[in-house]
């Protein structure tokens, strides 16, 4: 197998630390006990190099030899590919795992995101489009906590479907948002209890504690 090497920021200010989406793919690499490394590129000084692997100049990318990929669902979706322990072998269970992979991003996160951009922001005022967005997201959970209800994970075992998903949830529950929706909530326990990714959250939290030490030791 050829080397994985995770790429992220050398440094974020606080407010995203533990919800940066390096933490997806950390968290699916330890499932998997796939052994990797991480590598840093600036957060300010954006370079040509950057762009050449993200042309959006995010985080993350992940290369694998000669291949280098970036979005993280379809980082999780190549993992998905080398290890059973993120996705089914048998051709029914990937199918479940693929749609669910991409309905969390394209159906709950393209609700959640804007929404908490609101929050981020406090922005209480009660304007059409922050009705409209509040409306969005109540109808993808409602619809989730009908999905969740009884359910352990997505598609029989924990797979990558999971990790996305839990992710996604993670942001709304950061604001409250999952307060109605006990199901998800719940489910969200259960994957964030997961040792998995109480390595992946700390290694990411270390990670950033570690960029504020250099820079600390560098002014003083």
């Amino acid at each position: 197998m050829s080397e994985l090497v995770l790429i992220t920021y050398d440094w974020v200010p606080p407010p995203p630390r533990g919800f940066v989406r390096d933490l997806r793919i950390r968290w699916a690499l330890e499932e998997a006990g796939l052994p990797y490394r991480v590598e840093s590129t600036p957060f300010h000084d954006r370079k040509p190099g950057h762009f050449a692997h993200q042309p959006f100049g995010q985080i993350p990318w992940l290369t694998d030899g000669d291949l280098s990929i970036f979005e993280s669902g379809a980082i999780l979706l190549h993992l998905g590919e080398q290890s059973d322990k993120l996705m089914p072998a048998d051709r029914r269970g990937r199918s479940d795992v693929k749609e669910w992979l991409f309905a969390s991003l394209a159906s709950v996160e393209a609700a959640s995101q804007p929404w908490s951009f609101f929050m981020f922001m406090s922005d209480a005022a009660e304007t059409p489009i922050r009705k409209f967005f509040d409306d969005f997201l109540e109808a993808r959970l409602t619809r989730m906590e009908t999905v969740l209800d009884g359910r352990e994970w997505l598609v029989g075992t924990f797979s990558i479907a999971d990790i996305l998903m839990a992710d996604v949830l993670r942001l709304v529950d950061r604001f409250d948002g999952l307060a109605k929706y006990p199901a998800c909530r719940a489910y969200l326990a259960r994957a964030t209890a997961r040792p998995a990714f109480v390595k992946a959250y700390d290694d990411q939290m270390a990670h950033f504690a570690a960029a504020d030490a250099i820079q600390a030791s560098g002014s003083s």
